[in-house]
């Protein structure tokens, strides 16, 4: 019963990672998760900071700079994992 839990936490992070973790640290430190759940529900919050930080652009939220903080440690993250992007490159668009 317990590895359902889990599984259901596991897919819940991937959908929506700061509602299961306050920082990503605590995905690289959860000892459940293998390296490729790891990077999955790092990108994914990586993309949703992203997200975050273009509606804060056009004014549809009140600007902040906590997404910015947490879009670095995020990719400080997945390069601890040996996940490399080309940082020289910009994405085709701001969501990367």
């Amino acid at each position: 019963m317990a590895s359902i839990e889990r599984a259901k936490v596991i897919e819940k992070a991937k959908i929506d990672p700061s509602s299961v973790y306050k920082h990503p640290r605590d995905v690289l430190a959860d000892q459940a998760l293998s390296r490729e759940q790891k990077i999955d529900i790092l990108k994914r919050w990586a993309y949703d900071a992203r997200e975050i930080a273009v509606a804060e652009e056009e004014n549809m939220q009140s600007a902040s700079d906590k997404h910015h903080i947490v879009l670095e440690a995020i990719l400080e993250c997945l390069i601890s994992l040996k996940t490399y992007s080309d940082q020289d490159q910009s994405p085709p668009t701001k969501q990367g």
